[in-house]
Formats: structure tokens, sequence, C-alpha cells
């Protein structure tokens, strides 16, 4: 119904996406920033992103959609914030636990590869157990911290971050193994 009100234009969709899940965009930019100022721009950001993308793009899943729009404009306030000031956090450390699995850098070269992996990384996650892959997204995709992934889901947080460390250590080899990522 929502997406039928952005399709009509009709301004009321945005006050009902934010009825029904801006306390969640919220959540989801507060993983990433610590400032609640900084996350509720973030939400404001999606909002207008996503009145801007419905037309044309008409999402299977609003939620996932939205979800989407605000950890990137929540990624994008924080790379900002960091060039302005270096800083630790959790948002950092949890992309940090992730560099060691990944390729980095960006060059044209890059950019053509980083549709294989992003493929890669996906099928790696589809391949998981259903608690190792819920665990894995809400760490690496909503950059939830260790503490509120074990509360959320009920395991010990050794238990968590041990999950955490034998995934990123499966999908190092499997990219390895792919060759999309040298191991350095």
């Amino acid at each position: 119904m929502i997406v039928e009100l952005l399709f009509a234009r009709n301004q009321s969709a945005l006050a009902e996406v934010e009825r029904k899940y801006g306390g969640w965009c919220r959540a989801v930019a507060g993983n990433i920033l610590t400032d609640p100022e900084d996350a509720r721009e973030c939400v404001n950001d999606a909002l207008m992103n996503l009145w801007r993308s419905v037309p044309p793009e008409r999402p299977k899943s609003l939620k996932a959609f939205l979800g989407s729009l605000t950890r990137c404009a929540g990624l994008k306030r924080y790379r900002d914030s960091r060039a302005e000031k270096r800083g630790g956090g959790e948002t950092a450390l949890a992309l940090e636990e992730l560099s060691e699995c990944v390729p980095s850098g960006s060059t044209p070269e890059r950019e053509a590869e980083a549709r294989e992996l992003g493929r890669a990384v996906n099928d790696f996650v589809m391949s998981l157990k259903t608690d190792e892959r819920n665990v894995f997204i809400s760490r690496y995709w909503y950059l939830q911290p260790i503490g509120a992934i074990s509360r959320r889901f009920g395991f010990s947080e050794s238990k968590v971050k041990s999950m955490l460390h034998r995934a990123r250590k499966k999908l190092k080899e499997r990219l390895i193994r792919e060759g999309i990522y040298d191991g350095k």
C-alpha cells in the first residue's frame, strides 16, 4: 500500500513510512553513527532518497530497500565525519574485522571486480546456516555491536565472536579459492 502511495506521488506516503519504519531506520543509522541527531538526519536522507527512487523502482521489500538506503546514508555520513576527525567506535571495529577477508583499494579494475565480489559474498552469506547468516548480517550489514547481537539471538558474546571469526575465515578461504582475493 505504501509503495502505491509513493507511485501516486502522495506525500502522505512518507509519513506512513516514518510511522511504520522510522524507529527501525533510526536503529540502523544509530548502529553506524554515535550521534542521535546524525542518525535522524540519515533517516531523513533515506526518506528523501526513497521519494526520489520510487518510482521508477518498485522494491520487493520496502523495509529492506529503506534499510539499504538508510545504511548507505549512514556509511556516507560516517566516512565524511571520519575524514574530518579520526576516531574509533563500533562501525570502525566491524569494518576492520571484515577488511581482513575482502580486497581493498579502488581502481578501474577493482570497480569491475566489485560486482563479482558482491556476487561471491552474497552466495557465501546465503550458504551459511540460518543462525550464522543472521549473526553475520547483523554485524556486517547492520553494524550492530556484539552485545546487541548476543542479546537478540540469545548467544553469549564469546559465541557470537567465535561465529563471526569462523565465518570471516570461511569467507576469506572461499574468496581465495575463487580467485577473487589473493589473501594479502
